[in-house]
């Protein structure tokens, strides 16, 4: 299995030194993964990424740093939440002649999922951390910033919590990726070292909101340069970087479906881990400043707005 499919990357802020690896290793092994609750909606701890029990929970290759955070979440259907909602407020009106206040309302429903919780079904999912302290960047194995921001969050508080505070930015470029897929499509011209593949997706940024997708086509058409300039916006542009990589870039600089050429899978049974790690971060290293390069080159950030972005008071 591939050590990432989709990424959001951060820089991280000049003025952080990190913490001894033994040091980090003990943290993350007192914030280990515990199961939730019956009671418990989520729950989030660290994991070994080499996937064995009782292994490690920070793994170095080549200099890189590997971390894997699990989520545990429990979901009670909303239906099922209203109907109870229904029944009560009902119960309620008859006994007492009146309807409940909004206090009240939100008590009810608390208790609603307290009771519905232990018999919910649970789902769970792990993110990989790869986290590289000579290139000062933090890459996150999700599809957006919204879903990475909340796996930031326990590594940025223990990071806190060792006096090591970790302050994090979004890669940012001097143009927008969304302008910048826009220019490529209409030139038909795609940056040095890229090519166009088969896939688009155009956004209206308006009120209207609409939509336009291309899926296994080929984009060199009169009409999507027509769609830009009526407004749209690229929104995710499929692409391959030196016949090597193919990958979804998104507006927002997330790199989604991403898929590493020619590596030849290890057999059944075989610890692969050291490999795995050993191509994604070697090519997605060279892959990400080729591509922020092509975006008009990264916009340096102070210390100050680089804290200031720190995720660290992201919804857990």
């Amino acid at each position: 299995m591939p050590l990432f499919k989709n990424i959001v990357a951060y820089r991280i802020g000049p003025e952080w030194t990190p913490p001894a690896f033994e040091a980090l290793e003990d943290a993350l092994q007192a914030q280990a993964f515990v199961p939730c609750t019956p009671t418990q909606e989520r729950s989030a701890g660290w994991v070994p990424p080499r996937g064995q029990d009782g292994g490690a929970m920070l793994e170095m290759v080549g200099g890189q740093w590997v971390l894997k955070l699990m989520v545990e979440r429990k979901a009670v259907p909303g239906s099922a939440v209203r109907t109870e909602m229904e029944a009560r407020i009902k119960a309620i009106e008859a006994e007492r002649g009146r309807k409940p206040g909004k206090k009240e309302k939100a008590e009810i429903k608390e208790d609603i999922l307290h009771a519905f919780l232990p018999r919910a079904f649970s789902k769970r999912g792990t993110h990989t951390l790869w986290l590289d302290p000579q290139a000062r960047t933090l890459v996150v194995g999700a599809s957006s910033m919204k879903a990475a921001e909340p796996v930031l969050k326990p590594l940025v508080d223990l990071m806190a919590e060792l006096q090591h505070v970790l302050p994090l930015a979004p890669l940012h470029t001097a143009t927008s990726p969304a302008i910048a897929m826009g220019e490529w499509l209409t030139t038909r011209e795609a940056p040095a070292g890229f090519t166009i593949d088969r896939d688009l997706e155009l956004k209206n940024p308006g009120e209207e909101k609409s939509v336009v997708r291309y899926a296994r086509h080929t984009l060199e058409l009169d009409e999507i340069g027509q769609h830009i300039q009526e407004g749209k916006l690229p929104t995710q542009l499929a692409m391959t970087w030196n016949d090597k990589v193919s990958f979804v870039l998104t507006e927002q600089m997330a790199i989604r479906k991403i898929d590493i050429r020619d590596v030849e899978e290890a057999p059944k049974g075989e610890d692969h881990f050291d490999a795995d790690v050993a191509i994604a971060t070697a090519e997605l290293s060279a892959l990400v400043p080729e591509l922020l390069e092509a975006l008009g080159g990264e916009l340096q950030h102070a210390a100050a707005t680089a804290a200031a972005t720190t995720p660290a008071t992201a919804a857990a």
